[in-house]
């Protein structure tokens, strides 16, 4: 009888994760679609007639120029920085991360609307009693409805973390995104729109920008440089800080790659929170070992985003308060915020 339950415990198993799997390749496929089209409306920017002779210097998104900015060493001599960048988001009722895509049919889809209201109403505040606990800065990464919506959610949050930058990530992460497609002044109005609305709630008009669902095109990066934006965590390809100088003005240009970026691996790529831990303390072990065997090299930065659906768990914070502890003990490692980044690197606010 034991041996027949094990059996269908395990034929249960493998369908949900065959399920998740199917859900999560169709994703893939619709967002590299959406990607496709993006890059090829792009690509004659890019390498436009106007751009000729400037292909070195020029960003592959948006064409316009792009420098390297040259940071010898972080404060104290340290040669990795770290930002944390807690992403704290409104998804809305029927919107958001699956974890049972096999169960989206159903109304209500109970399993999966815990999932994503346990990581507000309890990981939420989690992660900020960790940093706070672990006395390590975190940057928060704030859809502008999240304050009002979840007001109690907040005002926990930032007891624990008074301190911590706030970045602009729009409005909400579903039905309120970036008018794509609609023109620079349509983008420069929403823009606008989701700093005032944090500054009315927050107190604090953002000076970073992080686009809802890591989807902005070309005249994002214009639009929020015209709004007053002075960085960015919207440039995903590479290892140290860069200048981008558009139309509006320059923007600074904070590196969050993809593969550290805790959601995408856990729903995309099943990775489970001890696998983020081996994940991130690895990046940053090698980033330091670079910098130690090459110190002529830039400094580096990276911008880790961090979600409450993976690292708000008990076992997901467990699994982040082992990284933060590693990361104190590595000599050449600088875990801080975004703003003292922009600081140490001499950049104007």
């Amino acid at each position: 009888m034991s041996v027949m339950l094990q059996s269908a415990d395990m034929g249960v198993a493998a369908s949900l994760n065959t399920a998740r799997r199917e859900h999560a390749l169709k994703n893939i496929r619709k967002e590299f679609s959406r990607a496709a089209i993006i890059f090829v409306a792009l690509a004659g920017l890019a390498f436009s007639p106007g751009m000729s002779g400037a292909e070195n210097t020029s960003d592959w998104v948006t064409g316009s120029p792009r420098e390297p900015i040259h940071v010898k060493a972080w404060p104290g001599g340290k040669k990795v920085a770290v930002c944390f960048v807690f992403d704290v988001e409104v998804w809305g009722f029927g919107h958001g991360p699956n974890f049972r895509p096999d169960m989206t049919a159903r109304d209500p889809d109970v399993v999966d609307e815990g999932f994503r209201q346990y990581a507000i109403e309890w990981g939420v505040p989690r992660v900020g009693r960790l940093f706070n606990e672990e006395g390590m800065p975190v940057s928060i990464v704030l859809n502008a409805a999240f304050p009002e919506k979840y007001s109690e959610v907040w005002k926990t949050l930032r007891s624990s973390v008074p301190k911590a930058p706030i970045i602009a990530h729009g409005v909400n992460n579903s039905t309120d995104q970036l008018p794509l497609g609609r023109g620079l002044d349509e983008q420069q109005a929403y823009i606008r729109r989701t700093l005032s609305q944090l500054e009315k709630n927050t107190g604090v008009r953002p000076r970073g920008w992080s686009s809802p669902s890591v989807y902005p095109n070309a005249d994002t990066f214009r639009a929020s440089a015209a709004e007053g934006i002075t960085y960015s965590l919207d440039g995903m390809d590479s290892d140290v800080l860069s200048r981008l100088i558009t139309k509006s003005g320059s923007l600074v240009l904070i590196p969050y790659p993809s593969t550290t970026v805790d959601m995408g691996q856990y729903l995309s790529r099943f990775k489970e929170p001890g696998d983020m831990e081996r994940l991130w303390i690895d990046y940053i072990t090698e980033l330091a070992r670079e910098a130690e065997t090459h110190p002529d090299r830039d400094a580096t930065v990276v911008a880790i985003g961090i979600h409450p659906f993976v690292v708000g768990t008990p076992n997901g914070t467990a699994a982040l308060r082992r990284v933060l502890e590693n990361f104190k003990n590595q000599k050449l490692v600088w875990v801080t915020d975004t703003q003292a980044v922009m600081d140490a690197a001499g950049q104007k606010q």
